[in-house]
């Protein structure tokens, strides 16, 4: 969700204004994914990286972090919409740990969209955790360092029971990963938006939907083109 303190910045307005206009933008797309059917929907909210940004900066971040869970929670309850956090939660302000406890065990049992919301997330960061994890228990005897495959480790990241991103979106026109999804995404069709995120709504989701639609799948294998002529 790139571009808030750009979108800001082009009207002559504090970045604040920017992220305030990113969390109306977040709640258009957590409703339109809902709307389309869509089953997991991934927010990069605040990256590992963020706490590096004026002090004043964070401060407004997490108490927008904050607004929106107490503010949105009820209707992400109402509408089915069950909430998962990624990210170390390791040394995060009590309020926000709470908060982020909260909103996942109020909607443990719902249903529908699972969002997703990166926090406090780096890609290197929880495969370095991951792998970490996987150390301790070797050295422990727990498991055989031979053993460990793909499988194992990718039950140790913290999306362990969430499918891979099959599309991963970003706006601003930058064209760049930072950090995201680095393992998950290995195999995602990239769609990169020159929009900022305060303008990213109903149409622009529907629109990198239909650019995915048009992307062949390959995997690294042959594309059916190329399977048709060598068989």
């Amino acid at each position: 969700m790139d571009g808030n303190g750009r979108w800001a910045n082009a009207r002559g307005l504090p970045r604040v204004k920017g992220h305030h206009r990113g969390v109306e933008a977040v709640r258009r797309t957590v409703k339109a994914a809902s709307d389309l059917g869509i089953r997991y929907l991934t927010i990069y909210s605040f990256s590992s990286e963020n706490w590096r940004r004026p002090a004043a900066e964070v401060a407004e971040l997490m108490g927008l972090l904050k607004l929106f869970i107490r503010r949105d929670l009820g209707d992400l309850i109402r509408n089915g919409v069950r909430v998962r956090i990624i990210g170390d939660r390791e040394g995060l302000p009590v309020d926000i740990a709470a908060l982020l406890d909260e909103a996942e065990e109020r909607t443990a049992a719902n249903e529908g969209l699972t969002l997703t919301v990166a926090f406090n997330y780096g890609g290197r960061d929880e495969i370095m955790r991951a792998a970490r994890t996987l150390a301790h228990k070797a050295v422990a005897g727990e498991i055989d360092p031979e053993a460990i495959t793909e499988e194992i480790l990718c039950a140790h990241l913290d999306t362990a029971d969430f499918p891979d991103p099959d599309l991963l979106i970003r706006t601003s026109g930058e064209q760049r990963l930072s950090n995201f999804l680095l393992w998950q995404a290995a195999y995602a069709e990239l769609v990169f938006l020159p929009i900022y995120w305060p303008d990213f709504d109903r149409s622009a989701l529907e629109a990198a939907i239909e650019e995915f639609r048009h992307r062949e799948r390959r995997f690294g294998s042959l594309g059916a083109a190329a399977q048709g002529r060598t068989g």
